[in-house]
């Protein structure tokens, strides 16, 4: 599809807002790349990094390039109007005014540094495999639910509540507390979110989480256990010295919300896959030493992190494109993840592509993903029990149509991409080896 056969003015409409772009962005970022993989747009300013080269040394220069506005990129506008060929000075002198300022995704280095060593300290690999061995008994438990019926949908069913329980044991809460954070955070279908004892939050469910970080690490400080908590709340930094609780909870609370977001999402892709191909399906099932590659083209193919935002320090030089200091840089994993210069017929799905783990879904340099490697276990584990306990997984037609008028629903935020729901049929494997 080009500019003119879609009959959308590509030149002209609004990324941020226009339901246009949601279902499909992709011919939307093929267009701005063929003018120029970095290109000043109409929106707001905004430069749109489309070329994964480009995009690779924005991600890895924090010097050039700062984080600060990583999330809302122009949304709300710079506290600041940027003056002069170097700007740091002013990002520094109004850090504080800025959306998210106080997480992790914001930050740049020394502090980040800073903050991303209180994570490191529990993202080990002893840890990470813990934390697998907690999933295999996980997914069994919620494909148990569901396998009885021959149906669900598999976003509120398995992806939302395995990927939420999945992030509370790696961060240690108590095995006590789990159901209080499936109701609270991921329910269970038809009860409200944040409902327990029939009260429904009415606040942030990050600041509810903070809250229960909080209280935790407060409890590990005064009464240390042989636990992980208690590794969190004792954690230094590099230099010696020991955080406020706040800090750390901060980074705890981020990767709890980022991490159930992104794997979710990632999930979901992969089930519709699942369920539109089942050549895929069978080949994952005679081979599956494919999985891994199967999940990280899925990264590729559909990123789950749709926009991320640096901001211009100083004056420099992009892709050949001049980049004056204070200019909002955009950009699109799913768009640098389909560059034809670097990965071979972009838009198809081949879960034997040599070059995939090239992919940028988990970004690189100082920011990336500390989850990524959690979330391809995740992936492998739920794909690899889902092949045991499942055949014959389609979509279902009631919610999702024919095949031949496929209907499906994509979350509308240019931040996050990601299906709303995803209904499926299957038939339950008998007495499946565990």
């Amino acid at each position: 599809m080009t500019q003119t056969e879609s009959g959308v003015d590509f030149d002209n409409i609004d990324y941020f807002t226009d339901p246009a772009l949601v279902p499909d962005p992709y011919p939307y970022y093929d267009y701005q790349r063929s003018q120029c993989p970095v290109l000043k747009t109409s929106n707001y300013g905004v430069v749109a990094v489309t070329g994964h080269e480009e995009a690779s040394i924005v991600y890895k220069d924090a010097d050039l390039f700062s984080s600060c506005i990583a999330v809302g990129g122009p949304f709300p506008p710079l506290p600041f109007t940027p003056e002069g060929p170097d700007i740091t000075e002013q990002i520094e002198a109004h850090r504080d005014q800025l959306l998210m300022s106080e997480h992790m995704v914001t930050m740049d280095p020394p502090q980040h540094t800073r903050a991303r060593s209180l994570l490191n300290r529990l993202l080990t690999p002893k840890r990470l495999k813990e934390n697998e061995d907690f999933m295999w008994p996980l997914a069994d438990k919620f494909l148990d639910d569901v396998l009885a019926n021959g149906k669900c949908e598999f976003l509120e069913e398995y992806a939302k509540p395995f990927s939420m329980l999945v992030i509370c044991d790696l961060l240690g809460v108590p095995e006590e507390d789990h159901e209080e954070f499936r109701q609270m955070l991921a329910p269970r279908p038809g009860n409200a979110v944040g409902s327990l004892d029939g009260n429904t939050m009415d606040h942030n469910p990050l600041q509810w989480l903070e809250d229960k970080f909080s209280a935790y690490l407060e409890d590990r400080r005064a009464n240390p256990r042989e636990d992980i908590l208690t590794g969190l709340a004792t954690a230094k930094y590099p230099e010696g010295d020991t955080p406020e609780i706040i800090d750390v909870v901060k980074s705890a609370t981020f990767l709890f919300a980022a991490g159930q977001e992104t794997t979710t999402k990632l999930l979901s892709a992969a089930m519709r896959v699942l369920a539109e191909h089942p050549e895929v399906v069978d080949r994952l099932r005679n081979d599956r030493s494919r999985i891994p590659n199967f999940v990280e083209e899925m990264l590729r193919m559909e990123s789950p992190v749709k926009s991320a935002f640096r901001l211009a320090k100083k004056d420099t030089v992009l892709g050949g494109v001049e980049i004056p200091a204070g200019t909002i840089l955009m950009i699109n994993p799913g768009a640098i993840n389909r560059d034809p210069r670097r990965f071979e017929c972009p838009h198809e799905f081949d879960i034997d592509r040599h070059n995939v783990r090239e992919h940028l879904a988990f970004s690189r340099g100082a920011h990336s993903c500390p989850g990524g490697p959690l979330a391809r276990v995740e992936g492998r584990v739920s794909i690899e029990r889902i092949l045991d306990r499942m055949t014959n997984i389609a979509l279902d037609e009631e919610f999702h149509g024919p095949a031949e008028d496929r209907r499906f629903s994509y979350e509308p935020t240019f931040i996050l991409r990601g299906l709303t729901d995803i209904h499926i049929t299957f038939d339950a494997v008998e007495n499946p080896e565990r």
